[in-house]
């Protein structure tokens, strides 16, 4: 490989961190669904309360892998219907005969609110907005960052069903590098609470391609939750596309620990 070679594929690398890191960081309940799933919920943490997630994640496709040991997620509750986020990833980036780069990855600073609540006796959902912006602290050229800012612009929707909670929603990011395009974010998943200890669920996902030459990206998620406490828990998750698997998302894997208090 030459050396524009090597600098395309770690570009592109890159990307496909901003993505991963994204979507597998973005939300923040354990109740409900967010980590260890792509798709996030409309929790937020109660006024003067904090959420600490550290995570390990792992992603292999064609050419590569990338990944973060750890990401921290710190979430605080400003009122009971807003909620600040700051997450910061130590990213790994591997090229298949160019070799491994760690570093700080892209920062990602946003706000989640929640402007309509559910009916418990009806069918009226939860809705959230949760804007994003993504700073360029990681280093584009070994695969670390995208290089510029982006961001996020998301609708969730919840609606639990006991033991069952339905979750969803999507939107729009915004890429503004010469080769990137903007893309779109979908997911729709449910959680079945088994008891108090033990949840598990399921959800799609679908990605508009994020670069020119990228493909779109359609995936299964599965995970599960384990309160040990109402303060600790841990969460698991794989994940494979159904599309373009090769190309996107041959095999990934989230590992967290939540504290909450």
């Amino acid at each position: 490989m030459n050396a524009f070679g090597r600098a395309a594929t770690w570009h592109r690398i890159g990307l496909c961190t901003i993505m991963s890191v994204l979507a597998g960081a973005l939300g923040s309940s354990v109740a409900e669904a967010g980590p260890p799933f792509l798709t996030d919920d409309t929790d937020t943490q109660e006024a003067g309360h904090f959420e600490i997630n550290i995570a390990a994640q792992y992603i292999r496709f064609k050419g590569g892998s990338n990944g973060a040991i750890p990401s921290v997620e710190v979430n605080y509750g400003v009122t009971d219907n807003l909620q600040i986020t700051i997450l910061t990833p130590l990213s790994v980036a591997h090229v298949d005969g160019a070799g491994t780069h760690v570093g700080l990855g892209d920062t990602r600073l946003s706000f989640k609110f929640r402007f309509v609540e559910a009916d418990d006796q009806g069918w009226k959902p939860n809705l959230a907005i949760a804007p994003t912006i993504i700073l360029p602290s990681g280093n584009a050229s070994r695969g670390l960052g995208d290089g510029q800012i982006t961001g996020f612009v998301p609708l969730w929707v919840t609606k639990e069903f006991k033991p069952w909670t339905v979750f969803g929603g999507g939107g729009y990011n915004i890429n503004t590098g010469t080769d990137d395009l903007n893309w779109w974010f979908f997911g729709a998943g449910v959680l079945r609470e088994l008891d108090p200890k033990w949840t598990v669920g399921a959800e799609i996902f679908h990605s508009t391609p994020t670069g020119r030459g990228l493909k779109e990206s359609t995936g299964l998620n599965v995970g599960v939750i384990y309160n040990i406490s109402d303060t600790h828990h841990l969460m698991l998750a794989v994940s494979r596309n159904l599309v373009n698997a090769r190309e996107n998302n041959e095999f990934s894997t989230y590992l967290g620990y939540q504290l909450t208090f």
